[in-house]
């Protein structure tokens, strides 16, 4: 008999997750556990919580989502709160785990969690599959790939490289641990957390617009119905608005959606209805996605220093004027209307984000790292790789958020 843990990350959905397929394979019994990490709550070094309650909530609707769909498989969700390394050690002990299979996140932190837990003594596999494209089928490897994004677009399309088809085979899963049913389970508050402004362009207090797999599928079917694919490079760079970009962000950053899905889907609406610049402008975007995931695998935390990686002095930093950007009260209408949206709403379009952004380094000579941690407590569609890759393709560092468009 073998146990195993199946510890979900980035990866919120039972569709198209080839580590859960392979666990499950492998596996005569398996724990469906999610991990609260209590560092989410510390105060970081630029004076705010590392995630705001925006983020907190969008994630409590998906792992609600999560916990459904695991009881109707005949399974369930263990919430467990603390440091990975230590409590899923600690549950491994107690279940009689023989090992961990995961979700493979190729951030520093990420990373040091899964390698504390193999020095522990625990066999864990992490299985890479973020990416729209397969690392194996790739027209170079990824020491080789090319650090500006259009020559790496150029390759993968003159390879004609392209997805693998989504797995369209429904999973499995084994039977708990007999002492799965004895282990309580911490949840997360799902209760709104915070008042969100009616004028959200992604209201995720409406169910349509809620975390989790079920919610996002929905709506990857409801966006290419209303045939909006068409007229998405027109209007992507839109400021307001449900409609104006997919909205696919937040769900591929919990991997509530897989981006072989919305591929496939972008490839059943191009049949059906014809492929424009708008429909490619969809491929575009997720090739920008998997770019950022693959800079991650070639330089790793090389992306986290101050410098990143390039060789200029460190950046400057005004604590006064990072805290006026914060508050959206710099004097700037615009800049102060985009603080102020993502403050309300946790949500931002990839425009905003350019702008507000290039102010605070260019305009208020402050250190990039400062807004990057901004937006990785506030935005709902935080995603470690666009959120940091972006630093190294942008003057001076800037922590735009391209990944916005999808």
């Amino acid at each position: 008999m073998t146990t195993l843990i199946y510890w979900f990350r980035n990866d919120l959905r039972l569709h198209d997750n080839l580590a859960l397929h392979a666990a499950c394979n492998k596996a005569t019994r398996l724990l469906p556990v999610y991990c609260h990490d209590h560092r989410d709550d510390n105060v970081v070094e630029w004076g705010f919580r590392r995630v705001g309650p925006h983020r907190k909530h969008f994630l409590a609707s998906a792992l609600a989502d999560l916990r459904s769909q695991l009881r109707t498989h005949g399974s369930r969700l263990l919430e467990i709160y603390g440091e990975p390394r230590q409590m899923l050690f600690e549950l491994a002990q107690l279940v009689g785990a023989t090992g961990i299979v995961c979700d493979d996140v190729a951030a520093p932190e990420e990373q040091d969690e899964v390698q504390a837990l193999i020095e522990s003594g625990l066999n864990v596999e992490p299985i890479w599959q973020s990416s729209l494209l397969s690392l194996a089928e790739l027209p170079f490897t990824i020491d080789g790939m090319p650090d500006i994004f259009t020559t790496f677009r150029q390759l993968v399309e003159a390879a004609r490289t392209f997805p693998h088809p989504p797995m369209l085979e429904r999973v499995r899963l084994p039977p708990l641990p007999t002492l799965a049913s004895a282990l309580s389970s911490r949840t997360i508050n799902t209760s709104p957390l915070v008042a969100v402004d009616p004028r959200s362009s992604f209201p995720y207090h409406a169910p349509s617009f809620w975390g989790g797999e079920n919610a996002g599928l929905a709506h990857l079917d409801r966006y290419f119905d209303l045939r909006l694919a068409h007229s998405y490079k027109l209007t992507r760079n839109n400021l307001t608005g449900t409609d104006y970009s997919t909205k696919f962000s937040p769900w591929l950053a919990q991997g509530a959606i897989s981006p072989r899905t919305v591929y496939a889907a972008l490839q059943n609406f191009e049949e059906e209805h014809g492929a424009n610049e708008g429909t490619y402008w969809v491929w575009f975007e997720l090739l920008w996605r998997d770019y950022f995931r693959f800079l991650h695998l070639k330089y790793g935390r090389k992306l986290y220093r101050a410098t990143g990686l390039s060789e200029k002095p460190l950046p400057s930093h005004d604590a006064d004027a990072f805290l006026r950007w914060r508050r959206g009260v710099t004097g700037e209408p615009l800049v102060d209307a985009g603080m102020r949206e993502l403050a309300a709403t946790g949500y931002l379009s990839n425009r905003l984000r350019q702008v507000v952004a290039s102010y605070l380094v260019h305009e208020l000579q402050c250190d990039w790292r400062a807004g990057a941690a901004w937006f990785e407590s506030q935005l709902i569609d935080y995603d470690p790789y666009s959120n940091q890759g972006t630093g190294y393709i942008s003057v001076a560092a800037v922590p735009i958020h391209a990944g916005e468009g999808v």
